[in-house]
């Protein structure tokens, strides 16, 4: 029987709020931590998060695009010299050992949401918002580490690729989409966002980055995904 696309929606809705049922109840229950890490995952097929995001402030939106103001954040941090989709699984397997136990306190930190990873570019010339003459050397991806996570009080990386770093309080500009994040996805929505910022009073500044809030698993037209470029007031 074919399932048409209204109809996946709506089962998908009806899954998505038994989800949300199950979070809670397994949100205030005692049940074995891989216990609730399965029934998570099982909710992220979904699209549904339990996972801590950081507070921002929505100060300004330009049509589809959200202007936020984010306060300090406390980051795990790795630099990949790798491109596409091989740099991104390398980075993070990377940053997940160390949340998963890979510390010198083998301590687990819970899972937060989005990770973020932007292209580390060079430019063979300058020009302004350009993105011709620019050469990709790797990526650098970042996992926001829980609010009761400091720097007097994180677990040391036993890897030297990881570095825990301090993330000063900036303004992001922020669009959201679903489906896909291949290249070509990312790509068309950088342009689009970039396109938005051109009609109004706001900068970017560098170059936009990525932010994915959900599994490879998730039902794609569940999830959440954003690209997002930092900002400030134009003249």
């Amino acid at each position: 029987m074919r399932i048409t696309r209204s109809r996946a929606i709506l089962i998908a809705a009806v899954a998505g709020l038994l989800a949300l049922v199950v979070a809670t109840l397994l949100q205030k229950s005692d049940m074995p931590n891989p216990l609730v890490q399965l029934g998570q995952s099982a909710l992220a097929v979904f699209g549904v998060r339990t996972a801590e995001e950081p507070p921002y402030e929505m100060i300004d939106h330009v049509d589809a695009v959200e202007i936020r103001r984010y306060g300090p954040r406390f980051a795990a941090e790795t630099i990949v010299d790798a491109e596409g989709r091989k740099a991104m699984n390398e980075a993070f397997l990377i940053l997940a050992a160390y949340i998963f136990g890979g510390n010198r306190q083998k301590r687990d930190i819970p899972m937060t949401a989005p990770v973020a990873s932007e292209v580390n570019t060079t430019m063979a010339m300058t020009a302004p918002v350009a993105m011709e003459g620019e050469s990709n050397t790797g990526i650098t991806m970042r996992f926001f580490l829980p609010h009761d996570i400091t720097p007097a009080n994180a677990p040391e990386p036993t890897d030297p690729r990881v570095k825990l770093v301090e993330i000063p309080g900036e303004t992001i500009a922020a669009l959201r989409f679903t489906g896909a994040w291949d290249r070509a996805a990312i790509d068309a929505r950088k342009e689009a966002l970039l396109a938005e910022l051109r009609r109004s009073h706001w900068e970017p500044i560098g170059a936009p980055f990525t932010q994915l809030y959900d599994p490879p698993f998730t039902i794609p037209f569940l999830r959440r995904n954003e690209v997002a470029v930092r900002v400030a007031p134009g003249k």
